[in-house]
């Protein structure tokens, strides 16, 4: 398959999805009357930070997969990718705070572990993960702080 079109087949999966996802599992009634901590951010940073992370989501799994760079690390991948796309169906449509925050926790650990898989065989995909794993690891953080709060 030709480079440029599997990459936008990873784009389209990636970015598409989780446009999609968004749109059925956006914030509600409920999420707003919800106790919110100072840190939270205004509801407009979501959407622009989540477009680049998911962008280089895409990359850097596009990047892993080409040549069998390594099963690990595509493994990894999709299980991340499972993961997040749960996450707010967990959160947002089931109002599960406590499993949202076992969700997301799992989350950290399987972009954790893509990076330590990847870090050998394709630098720039682990590296494309880290600012991932830093907006996750503060999604954690609002997470189980909003659970402790509500």
């Amino acid at each position: 398959m030709n480079r440029f079109v599997s990459l936008g087949l990873f784009l389209l999966l990636v970015v598409g999805g989780g446009a999609v996802i968004g749109m059925v599992t956006g914030p509600d009634d409920w999420y707003a009357r919800l106790a919110k901590p100072a840190f939270n951010p205004p509801s407009w940073v979501f959407a622009p930070v989540w477009t680049c992370l998911y962008m280089l989501i895409a990359i850097a799994g596009w990047r892993i997969s080409r040549g069998g760079k390594s099963e690990r690390a595509t493994l990894f991948w999709w299980a991340q990718l499972v993961l997040n796309f749960a996450w707010p169906v967990v959160f947002f449509n089931a109002h599960a705070i406590g499993a949202a925050l076992v969700v997301i926790l799992l989350l950290l650990i399987v972009i954790l572990g893509f990076i330590t898989a990847a870090w050998n065989r394709d630098r720039i995909a682990a590296w494309m993960f880290v600012p991932y794993a830093a907006w996750v690891a503060f999604a954690s953080l609002l997470n189980g702080t909003l659970f402790a709060m509500n």
